[in-house]
């Protein structure tokens, strides 16, 4: 049951129509991501079993290519978050 497009996922297009402002949007956009690459190796999985080669190795590297993309934006969201840089200014400030 393989398809040579990939899995479309729901998540509202307000979050692409305007820039990235809050952390809650990098943790909506990494979660979207690493739902992406879920789905997608799932179908990597699928297509394997299938002895479909070509559709199990695409499938995996656009799945990868989300991971990519999901750790980037978690990242983002711990950089940008207030109350670790709180946290850390703390610590510095107690030394």
């Amino acid at each position: 049951m393989t398809s040579n497009s990939t899995p479309a996922l729901e998540l509202p297009t307000e979050i692409f129509d305007e820039e990235f402002e809050t952390v809650g949007d990098h943790h909506r956009m990494a979660a979207h991501h690493f739902a992406a690459a879920a789905k997608l190796h799932l179908l990597a999985a699928t297509a394997d079993d299938e002895g479909d080669d070509e559709a199990a190795a695409r499938h995996a590297y656009v799945a990868y290519r989300h991971q990519l993309n999901a750790v980037q934006y978690a990242e983002i969201a711990v950089m940008d978050s207030e109350t670790m840089e709180d946290e850390d200014s703390l610590e510095i400030a107690a030394e």
